[in-house]
């Protein structure tokens, strides 16, 4: 697909926001300014042609007597042009012919109604006349012309000048927009490089502005609480496996004993039957009371991986010389060539 694809940077993109609203007010505030001078321009010449009394006024009598005024008797640019009583255009016209005139039709019926100012072109060139119809003695019809040369340069160069100041506006708006958005951005570009300091490993960093008046301060402000929830959330990860790891390993202590004294007794029931029925009986209470510990850590164990918690120890009194007459047990069991006994400590 093709076509314009707007900028992907924030910063270019307010840039060229701000220079589009700026080009687009400009060029309102110029159009409006060119049409209001033009309608201004325009509305003096009209009043001009309504205020128009050619002298003498024998000026609108038939130009085909002997003695009408000469063409000079009219002021500045002004010109006449006459109709006669059917409508047909006369050749007669009072005003100087320095320039071409306005065209004029030949027929008065393709002319606007009486006190309706209307622009016309010239006969030749690029130029542009404004025409009024009056009424003049004897049934005939004048034309009072004037030349919008003052008009057309004026707007002409209101134009150029328009184009110029577009121009300047634009550049003006680009160049300084960019420093603005630059120094109203910088609370992001600090907290863009804070994002990068923690992804790298500063966990501890936070962002640093938080003004609660400010979009982005409140921003920050909601991120640092993120990144708080975050932070402990990873530090309770972190005591959640330091203590599996730990209890794993008592665990794994506590399962060694029963297990040496399960195999222990195990050998020894395999070695020979010239045990005692007293002998026998210690040997399997043992066995059974080894294999319950197991089973009780095997429990916890189960229970720890399905619940994903700390294991609840609890104190209980213990007779630790009934722990240490099992002990002694094993240990002989194992080692029946060594001498085993159970004493107080002196």
């Amino acid at each position: 697909m093709t076509g314009l694809r707007a900028p992907r940077s924030l910063r270019r993109r307010l840039v060229l926001g701000v220079t589009v609203l700026a080009t687009l007010a400009v060029l309102a505030a110029e159009l409006i300014g060119f049409l209001v001078l033009r309608s201004w321009l325009l509305d003096g010449v009209d009043q001009r042609l309504a205020d128009f009394r050619p002298t003498p006024a024998s000026a609108f009598l038939d130009t085909r007597r002997p003695h009408r005024p000469e063409p000079e008797a009219l002021p500045s640019d002004f010109r006449v042009y006459f109709y006669d009583a059917s409508g047909n255009r006369l050749p007669e016209k009072l005003g100087t012919d320095d320039k071409p005139g306005p065209q004029l039709p030949d027929s008065i019926d393709r002319l606007p109604t009486e006190g309706s100012p209307t622009s016309v072109a010239a006969d030749t060139g690029d130029g542009n006349w404004r025409v009024l119809r009056r009424d003049g003695p004897r049934d005939l019809t004048a034309v009072i012309a004037l030349p919008l040369d003052t008009v057309d340069g004026a707007t002409s160069k209101i134009l150029w000048l328009n184009g110029l100041l577009l121009i300047i506006t634009v550049v003006t708006v680009w160049v300084l927009g960019r420093e603005v958005v630059r120094l109203s951005l910088l609370p992001l570009t600090r907290m863009e490089r804070s994002a990068e300091a923690i992804t790298a490993g500063q966990l501890d960093l936070r962002l640093p502005d938080t003004d609660p008046r400010t979009e982005i301060g409140r921003l920050g402000t909601v991120l640092n609480t993120m990144l708080d929830r975050l932070q402990q959330a990873l530090h309770e990860r972190e005591t959640s496996e330091t203590r599996l790891r730990r209890f794993v390993a008592d665990a794994g202590h506590e399962l060694r004993t029963p297990l040496t004294a399960i195999q222990g007794f195990g050998q020894l029931a395999l070695r020979s039957d010239r045990r005692t029925t007293k002998e026998r009986q210690e040997a399997d209470r043992h066995i059974v009371q080894n294999a319950e510990r197991m089973s009780l850590l095997v429990d916890d164990l189960q229970l720890l991986a399905q619940l994903d918690r700390h294991p609840d120890y609890q104190q209980e009194h213990v007779d630790l010389l009934s722990l240490a007459a099992d002990a002694v047990s094993a240990a002989a069991l194992q080692r029946p060539d060594h001498a085993v006994s159970l004493s107080p400590p002196t």
